[in-house]
This record gives C-alpha cells, structure tokens and sequence, in this order.
C-alpha cells in the first residue's frame, strides 16, 4: 500500500471518507425515504431501489404481493431473472413449464411465471411481450471466454451464470440450483427453420412489471445476450425498483384470464394458505 492508505488508521479514514458517495450504478440503502418511487406509488411503500450496471448482478427476497419494475435506461440493458420460492429454494422459477404450461413462448402482459411444482412465482403485470427471452437463458463462462475473452465474474466481460453463482450464494444456494433464466429487453424469435433470431433492444426506457405471487428471492444478472451479435460487450445499466402492492386475488381478471392459470392461481392459494401465509 502507499500514500494515506500504507496504514490501517490511513487505510480507514480513506474509508470512511468514500460515505455518502453517489455513484450512476449502485443500491439507495435504505431505499424508504432516500430514493425517489415510481409514479403513482407512495415513498413509504418503496423496499427495493438500485441500478445496476452492465455486466452487474443484484438480488432480493421480497414477500409475496411486491410490485417490482425493472426499467432499460440506455437502451442495452439485459437483464436475466431467476426466482425461488424464499420459504423452500428447492422450488424456483421453470421455464419450460411457464411456457409449456400457458401454450405461449412469448412472455408479455398477463403471462405467469411457474415454478416446477404448478405455482405462480410472480405475475407479469406490464411490458416486455415483443422483448422477453424464454429460449436461450443466459451467457456462459466458456461462451464469453470465446466470443470477449474472459467470462469470469469479476473480469472485464462477465457472464451471467457466473454473476447468478455469486447472487445465490448469498442466499445460501450454489452453481447446482439455478435453472435455465428468462431475460428481459433484448428479445428473440425463433424462425420457420428453427433458427433464433435476435431482435434487438426494446429501446431506453422500456420497463417490464412483475407481481410477486409468493415470497420468493429474485436473482438479476444485467449481461449481454447470448447470441447478441455485436463484437464487443455491449450491457447498459437497468434500474430496478420494488414497492408493497397486492397479490392477485380470485376477483383479478388475470386470476381467470386462462384456464391452466386459474389452476396455478389454486394451487398457490392452497400451498400460502397450508402455512399460513394467504
């Protein structure tokens, strides 16, 4: 070490003097009362408030009835999401069944997200249809090696899996419990010969909602698409904001919107009720 920081006393007071920093990309801690709260919404309800750069990760346990908004600011954000039940992580979000299930690829306004066992982990309540991926999940550590030469988390092109490793850790899960991710702002469509096909940016200031239908724990990694053609590590900052709401009652339009729903709906209801949570 040199200069004010040779000494523990130099090191510390070099600390303590970053307090009160403000940086573009970071967490508003508390985020009640520091953090300005999406329109419409009241500040005491804020609970999440952070932006998160490209190439960053965040995460969150948030109870069940939580409006969460993540919004594209620059316009090249892409974001992968995870979700596990937060009273038992052996249950998490299941790609395949969310969209085998609902008879949709597509998710947008009014599609659910499943978990493996029939329930709803969360509710996509606006956005994202013409801009969500639900086929290619999220970049590897041997793909961004190859296509940017480093993958790791904390090199200069990290990849989302490895960014999603050191967001579970933090709640105690590990490599072996994340499943394949949906992104978010970078959509894909796939072609009559299967071929997928990139479509870009949804634009700044796209904004995706989701509506927690159980406590889960949500994991974020903001990371360039897989398949994103660009040469070099293109991912601008995602802003992420969460708010106490309401969870989706049977008298919501979306509770009956699809008869396969109305049955995920159910079984939620029925497993919240079982421990005492609806």
């Amino acid at each position: 070490m040199t200069g004010s920081t040779a000494t523990t006393a130099g090191a510390r007071a070099h600390a303590r003097a970053q307090g009160g920093t403000v940086t573009a990309c970071m967490p508003t801690v508390p985020a009640r009362g520091l953090a300005e709260p999406p329109a419409g919404v009241d500040a005491a309800d804020l609970v999440w408030a952070e932006t998160v750069p490209g190439g960053g990760y965040a995460h969150r346990r948030l109870a069940a009835g939580t409006a969460l908004r993540l919004t594209d600011l620059d316009g090249d954000a892409c974001v992968s999401v995870l979700l596990f039940s937060a009273d038992e992580p052996w249950e998490r979000l299941n790609v395949a069944d969310t969209v085998k299930v609902l008879w949709q690829a597509y998710v947008g306004e009014g599609h659910l997200l499943l978990s493996d066992q029939g329930r709803v982990l969360a509710s996509v309540t606006a956005g994202a249809r013409d801009r969500a991926d639900t086929f290619c999940g999220t970049s590897t550590l041997l793909r961004n090696t190859e296509r940017y030469g480093d993958g790791s988390a904390h090199g200069p092109s990290p990849a989302g899996r490895e960014l999603f490793t050191l967001a579970a850790a933090k709640h105690g899960l590990s490599r072996r419990d994340l499943p394949p991710s949906i992104s978010f702002f970078q959509g894909v469509r796939v072609d009559a010969d299967g071929t997928f096909r990139w479509l870009g940016s949804a634009g700044p200031g796209a904004s995706v909602e989701l509506r927690t239908e159980m406590p889960v724990v949500a994991l974020l990694a903001n990371v360039p698409h897989p398949i994103d053609p660009r040469p070099a590590y293109t991912c601008t900052p995602v802003q992420v904001r969460a708010w106490r709401d309401r969870r989706t009652a049977p008298g919501d339009p979306l509770w009956t919107r699809t008869p396969e729903g109305e049955r995920a709906f159910a079984n939620t209801a029925d497993h919240l009720t079982a421990r005492g949570l609806s």
